[in-house]
């Protein structure tokens, strides 16, 4: 949920580097930031809350000694935001700094353990524990590494922990258990990360630490060792991505930028192809699949159960990954478990996923390459969205959707499909070419307090994903329903001048939804349709309307139809004065349950 950076550099200041390092993590939390450097001299800490740019115009993060130091972005989990539970935090002599990703669930009772013992706290915050349980194994004679393996050992739940002391020059200790980390090794300079955007600047080769695993990080290089301090030889993995594939590129939004990009997107993930058929080949036994996944995810989830079911006729079931577990007995080896995850590194969903490795059969779908879940799951389909900065999923939901597609019709042995994702790019860009009907439309609905989002069929989880966009960014109370469910409650909501989002491509249940529609009009309710071009009920009947390609049927309008909804929310949230990348109490990627 926050991000973590460390460097040891050489003949160089590591501040204005972290800084630079961990503006690049900021989509993994914005509350507050701070960065920690160690010289001879001792501990240099700087760090308050606000975003990384007031912050350090504030108080100038980049301008401090010493050519070692670890940095942190926060998203709260505990205390709230401010200075005092800003990271890092530091033990009571302050010669030991620490940043922490993840919960410590024991953390009360370990405090109320060390207060009794004389150490005071000055936070909040549950990892203030941390520097000082190190600090009283180091007064105990214990090294930095050692203090910090013994301090895991007490402590419960999730963390990736990076720890630097002033009695160790250049030296910085890690540890991992269910939170990401990685290590990026230079020529001359080494790092620890969240993630792999916030090195790619100094380096694109990339270690991935393991659940158990520590690092230990200095002049010489990176080391990494097990939980019984053996080393472990590891393999360096080089990331494709530059690091100019996280920058706006002439966007005023990260978020702008990536919806941009899905036309791109789609013909990258088609290169998928052949590593799914190669996945279904090994799956003839399989007589029930089993979606798990959160947010986004869950709704291309629900689009993949549409998909197999009626293309494939395989029952299918998708269960919100933190509510898996009330589910899990059910699995057996017969059943394909898939995971849907951006960052292969969601709790709830690695979680589950451990859990299915034991009695079912495991498939990963991720966009981040190494991550957890494509290490743990016996296979996996990558989306090859590259990074995706903006919080509110855009193109990583896009080529999770082409996976699904090319999993579904290579399953089912449906040529027609495949050959028809081939031209999804150019509806985008059709779609893209008219952004200025959508931004009239933002407009005009800027100050709504309710919006509604419905379809059928195919077009259902493109009305939940449209309504999720909306509250995420906006902050305007959203919701999506099947249409045909509105008469069995939600109708009551319908009133005078309620925004109606109504999703309705060509097809077998284009009748129907346009029955949906006209209830909702007859309320009062203000109707907008994203449907086919050049059909005048649609115009008609609508306050407002989207067209798009009449080729566009109901089969593959997902990958479609979403484009206009995501252009919707974000220029709402333009109009609203909001910043689409960075909507408040939310992050990237949820790495605590």
């Amino acid at each position: 949920m926050c991000g973590i950076v460390g460097c040891v550099l050489k003949n160089r200041k590591a501040a204005p580097i972290l800084l630079d390092c961990i503006s690049k993590l900021e989509y993994r939390g914005y509350d507050s930031v701070g960065i920690a450097t160690a010289d001879d001299n001792g501990i240099h800490l700087k760090k308050d809350s606000g975003k990384i740019e007031e912050v350090n115009n504030k108080i100038d993060l980049g301008e401090m000694p010493g050519e070692f130091g670890i940095a942190h972005v926060r998203w709260a989990t505990h205390g709230i935001p401010s200075k005092e539970n800003s990271h890092p935090h530091t033990d009571n002599s302050e010669n030991i700094a620490v940043v922490h990703n993840g919960i410590i669930e024991n953390y009360a009772e370990i405090k109320e353990s060390l207060e009794s013992e004389g150490f005071v706290f000055k936070s909040q915050t549950d990892t203030e524990v941390i520097p000082i349980l190190i600090e009283k194994f180091m007064d105990k004679g214990f090294d930095l590494e050692e203090s910090l393996r013994k301090t895991v050992e007490m402590i419960n739940g999730s963390y990736a922990i990076g720890a630097i002391s002033k009695d160790n020059p250049k030296e910085i200790v890690a540890a991992r258990k269910d939170s990401p980390l990685i290590v990026g090794v230079g020529d001359f300079d080494f790092f620890i990360a969240s993630d792999a955007p916030a090195i790619l600047n100094y380096t694109n080769n990339i270690i991935y630490v393991d659940n158990g695993e520590f690092v230990v990080l200095n002049e010489e290089g990176a080391v990494i060792k097990d939980s019984d301090g053996n080393i472990v030889d590891k393999k360096i993995e080089v990331i494709n991505w530059t690091a100019d594939m996280a920058q706006k590129e002439g966007y005023d939004y990260f978020m702008l930028k990536e919806i941009h990009e899905q036309d791109q997107v789609i013909r990258d993930t088609l290169s998928e192809k052949d590593n799914i058929s190669e996945i279904v080949s090994k799956l003839d036994d399989i007589n029930r699949i089993c979606f798990v996944a959160c947010g986004t995810s869950y709704h291309a989830s629900l689009t993949g159960k549409y998909l197999i079911e009626s293309m494939a006729g395989i029952p299918t079931d998708v269960i919100l990954a933190s509510e898996f577990k009330y589910s899990a007995n059910a699995l057996d080896d017969k059943t394909l478990t898939i995971f849907i995850s951006q960052s292969g590194e969601t709790a709830d969903t690695l979680k589950a996923l451990r859990r299915a490795n034991k009695t079912s059969k495991t498939l990963a779908i991720v966009n981040v390459l190494g991550s957890s879940a494509t290490r743990e799951a016996e296979f996996v389909i990558y989306t090859r969205a590259g990074p995706e900065i903006g919080v509110a999923a855009t193109k990583t939901y896009i080529s999770q959707l082409v996976c699904i597609y090319l999993f579904a019709a290579i399953l089912a042995d449906n040529d027609e499909i495949l050959n028809r994702l081939e031209i999804i790019p150019d509806y985008i860009l059709d779609v893209l070419n008219k952004e200025d009907e959508i931004k009239e439309i933002a407009y005009k609905y800027k100050d709504a307090k309710d919006f509604f989002f419905i379809g059928r069929g195919l077009a259902y989880p493109t009305a939940l994903e449209g309504a999720l966009k909306l509250k995420e960014i906006t902050y305007i109370h959203g919701e999506g329903y099947a249409a045909g469910e509105l008469k069995h409650g939600p109708l009551a909501l319908i009133d005078k001048k309620i925004p109606v989002v109504v999703v309705v491509p060509p097809g077998n249940g284009y009748d129907k939804t346009m029955s949906n529609l006209e209830e909702v009009r007859a309320r009062g309710a203000d109707v907008i349709t994203i449907g086919p071009c050049g059909v005048e009920a649609i115009k008609r009947e609508s306050k407002d309307s989207f067209c798009v390609n009449n080729e566009v049927d109901e089969i593959i309008a997902p990958l479609v139809y979403v484009v206009p909804l995501q252009l919707l929310s974000y220029y709402v949230s333009i109009e609203r004065n909001l910043d689409p990348d960075k909507p408040k109490n939310l992050a990237k990627c949820v790495t605590v349950e």
